[in-house]
């Protein structure tokens, strides 16, 4: 049993997706909220931009760091959290509801098939 909610999908750099119709929200996972600390600025892309699975979407800035943000699949960017702008500590206290970052339509399928269940991910970051 994990302690991640188990309607989501997960990756190694500890991004998760959700499923939104026929689109994706990502967001990172409680557990890099914890690594990161208190985040101060999260830069994300713009609506339209495409976006290929491993390849850096954006940043996250925390008291600590300076942290990438890696697309869990390839796509196209429909929706941005605008509300990151202005309140980007709800990466900290909503990482799974109002801390989401991006959403996308997939264009490969197949890669969600790649992604981690949430106890595969807990296994993943036990092992870290």
């Amino acid at each position: 049993m994990s302690n991640f909610p188990g309607n989501l999908k997960y990756t190694n750099d500890h991004e998760w997706l959700e499923a939104k119709g026929s689109a994706w929200r990502v967001g990172i996972t409680q557990f890099a909220v914890d690594a990161l600390g208190d985040i101060t600025i999260v830069s994300l892309p713009n609506v339209g931009d495409l976006v290929t699975k491993g390849q850096r979407f954006g940043t996250i800035e925390s008291v600590k760091s300076v942290s990438d943000l890696y697309a869990p699949v390839s796509g196209k960017v429909t929706a941005i959290n605008g509300d990151l702008d202005g309140k980007p500590e709800l990466v900290n206290s909503e990482p799974y509801a109002g801390g989401w970052m991006i959403e996308l339509e997939p264009t490969e399928a197949s890669e969600l098939d790649e992604l981690m269940s949430p106890d595969d991910y807990g296994k993943h970051v036990a092992a870290q």
